[in-house]
């Protein structure tokens, strides 16, 4: 497997603009696949999937150009510490001190786990984390393998926390590394936060205790690029754990601020709505 890239950061944008980084273009060969380019650019298994309709993720033909979505929206509220979008499977650090902002994808949880919203903070941290797994767990291991799971998995390679952990206010989430690359960028976990291990290493060594957490669900992503350019970025909304899917229409007020009675753009942005691609958009 082609070595990793690092997070990916980007200056912050002035002005009122919110929209940062370009579209990547990879040219596929002969044994490329997904999983494997998604490690390579540090992007969302999930992401490239829905940036690139159509194309078999597992054997793309070669020639095939295939859109690697580093272009973003930043989310919309203050831009500080750790934010996670759960729609985009996305962590964003900010740094106000640098003005900059590193981008990771990462793994959230399944449909019947899925990861909360919430406003936090950092409250500890921990190198080679032990691993308590909670009852739900163990009782699903039960009825998948016939016998218990043990009520405690030590540091090491069968880990699934991997080398570094850090707790999210007073509750049992945590935004962790793992023992497995697969779930990177998709919905795996029971609800924690899992990130690449060269990634979280990276964001453990930068966040101390009391570093804002900030976990939202905005599938729709909005900014002017200048004062008569507007762009969206839409991604597929999360299924809720009764197996749900939210509707995107109606719009939302803002939404339906941001495109101002302008009746061409509302036609534009319901098409975009209805055919996500997860992608910064403009609104002619």
């Amino acid at each position: 497997m082609t070595k990793p890239v690092f997070a990916i950061e980007y200056s912050l944008p002035q002005g009122q603009s919110r929209l940062v980084g370009e579209i990547t273009y990879h040219t596929a060969v002969k044994g490329d696949y997904f999983q494997a380019l998604s490690q390579q650019y540090n992007v969302g298994f999930l992401a490239l999937i829905e940036a690139n309709p159509g194309i078999d993720p597992l054997r793309p033909e070669p020639g095939t150009i295939i859109t690697i979505p580093t272009q973003l929206i930043l989310p919309y509220g203050d831009h500080n510490g750790i934010v996670i979008n759960l729609s985009e499977l996305r962590l964003y650090y900010f740094n106000q001190e640098k003005q900059t902002v590193n981008v990771f994808p990462v793994g959230i949880g399944k449909i019947g786990d899925m990861t909360p919203t919430l406003v936090s903070k950092i409250t500890e941290k921990r190198t080679n984390p032990n691993w308590f797994p909670t009852a739900d767990k163990r009782a699903e291991y039960l009825a998948e393998h016939g016998k218990e799971m043990p009520r405690m998995i030590e540091a090491g390679p069968n880990n699934p926390l991997g080398d570094y952990a850090m707790r999210i206010g007073q509750s049992a989430y945590l935004i962790h590394g793992t023992n497995q690359r697969f779930g990177i960028g998709m919905r795996a976990s029971s609800g924690c936060i899992r990130m690449n291990p060269e990634d979280i290493e990276w964001l453990f060594k930068q966040s101390a205790p009391g570093t804002k957490v900030k976990i939202i669900n905005d599938p729709i992503k909005m900014t002017y690029q200048s004062p008569d350019t507007r762009v969206v970025e839409v991604h597929s909304p999360l299924t809720n754990n009764d197996g749900s899917v939210p509707a995107l229409l109606p719009l939302a007020k803002s939404v339906e601020n941001f495109v101002n009675g302008d009746e061409n753009a509302l036609e534009q942005l319901k098409k975009i709505i209805n055919d996500p691609k997860g992608l910064p958009t403009k609104l002619d």
